[in-house]
């Protein structure tokens, strides 16, 4: 089977700095924290965590007050994010929709609609109600993101979700990049969207024990990824999406092309449920190098799942240096979730754009906060604090989640 170069042609997000790709970037680049401390004032007790929003996201004005009443918030900013890359790429949103039988939607989501099931339930115990909405089932349902993208763009193709965790939108985008490269899908619109912040999903989180602490003056500097005193991850909503193409489809109609998909790997610990293990992750990097025909010298930035678990930033740190060697000056490592918040299935689709807008640009951003660097995190070389500006060729982006699922992309500098 002959295997196609795969061209990203389309970029869009809903993130807490907005929807300019541009602006976006740069206050990734600059160290810009979006964390903000989150108040649930729920019975039994409230909850004050440090969170990532999304406030200046208004579904109606995207989207359409009839087309947004109809989706939980994550299908939202799914859907919107969709809608931005597809103008990205150039694309017309209806326009021969005919010729769209075999373009489809990869799209990755780790909780779907709870903030719809978690309103039903409140119905149900808190106020004693006999019915809830009719339309609960098709708001909480995982697909109804790609469900929406695909019947709002008429796209005919394979339509799925992809619900692995926090690798569910990198899995979605490997999913999608094979169908692109094996010639069955000229175009796929791939990504993810997740809303936490749902009462019982922070609550749930909370007794993890895994968030990070922290009130109004220190959350913004909450999320410290291989930092010596780091001390748990943060939540964030939000929504990213590609679209890739067909290397020659793209050329053909004079597309604008930010960037090639190269290579894949995915593999499982086959461990633990929620501690990591740094075999899983190993195989995975290499399976995304061997994929993308690359050897590890070659490899110039990590953007790392970093989450600023005490457990698993020393497990990627491991596994980075098995594949890579001990210091050098490649690849540079650094972890963005520091500034975006942990999205959950839409981490990693948020991750690959800034892993794809580094390779553009030329320029690395860093790892916020990260003033002094956890011994058990040191021998790789970590972006601290400001931006690196260096020539760029190739990048690889870390997801690795519960159910020891890990998922690795690897991105080339478009060429000419």
């Amino acid at each position: 089977m002959s295997r196609r170069r795969v061209a990203i042609t389309g970029l869009g997000l809903v993130s807490p700095f907005g929807d300019s790709l541009a602006d976006f970037f740069q206050r990734i680049l600059s160290g810009e924290s979006a964390v903000r401390l989150l108040r649930l004032d729920e019975l039994p007790r409230a909850l004050a965590i440090p969170f990532v929003a999304c406030p200046g996201f208004q579904a109606s004005a995207v989207l359409g007050k009839a087309l947004a009443g109809t989706m939980d918030r994550f299908a939202q900013l799914g859907t919107a994010a969709a809608f931005a890359a597809w103008d990205d790429a150039g694309l017309d949103r209806r326009q021969n929709a005919e010729s769209r039988e075999r373009w489809g939607v990869s799209w990755g989501t780790a909780l779907g609609g709870t903030l719809a099931y978690e309103k039903g339930y409140k119905e149900l115990w808190q106020k004693g109600r006999e019915r809830i909405s009719p339309l609960s089932v098709i708001l909480g349902m995982n697909n109804a993101a790609n469900a929406h993208i695909s019947i709002q763009l008429g796209l005919g193709g394979v339509s799925m979700s992809h619900t692995v965790a926090c690798a569910s939108s990198s899995i979605a985008i490997g999913e999608a990049f094979r169908r692109v490269r094996s010639g069955e899908a000229p175009i796929m619109l791939t990504g993810g969207s997740d809303v936490p912040q749902a009462y019982g999903v922070a609550r749930a989180w909370d007794a993890l024990r895994v968030l990070a602490s922290g009130d109004e003056k220190t959350a913004p500097v909450a999320c410290r990824p291989f930092s010596e005193d780091r001390d748990g991850l943060v939540l964030g909503e939000g929504g990213a999406a590609l679209v890739l193409e067909d290397w020659e489809h793209a050329h053909r109609r004079g597309a604008r092309i930010h960037g090639e998909l190269i290579g894949y790997g995915s593999t499982c610990d086959h461990a633990h449920l929620v501690r990591p293990e740094a075999d899983g992750q190993i195989r995975a990097l290499r399976a995304a190098l061997d994929d993308a025909a690359l050897n590890p010298s070659d490899v110039d930035y990590i953007n790392a799942h970093g989450t600023a678990t005490i457990e698993g930033d020393p497990v990627e740190v491991e596994a980075i240096r098995a594949v890579f060697g001990d210091g050098g000056t490649r690849p540079a490592v650094s972890g963005t979730k520091s500034m975006h918040g942990h999205l959950l299935g839409a981490a990693g689709a948020i991750e690959a754009i800034v892993t794809i807008l580094s390779l553009r640009e030329q320029a690395i951003p860093p790892t916020a906060h990260l003033d002094t660097i956890d011994p058990a995190c040191a021998g790789v070389d970590h972006v601290s604090v400001t931006r690196r500006d260096q020539p760029l060729s190739t990048a690889l982006s870390n997801s690795f989640a519960f159910g020891g699922s890990n998922a690795v992309l690897a991105f080339r500098a478009a060429s000419q």
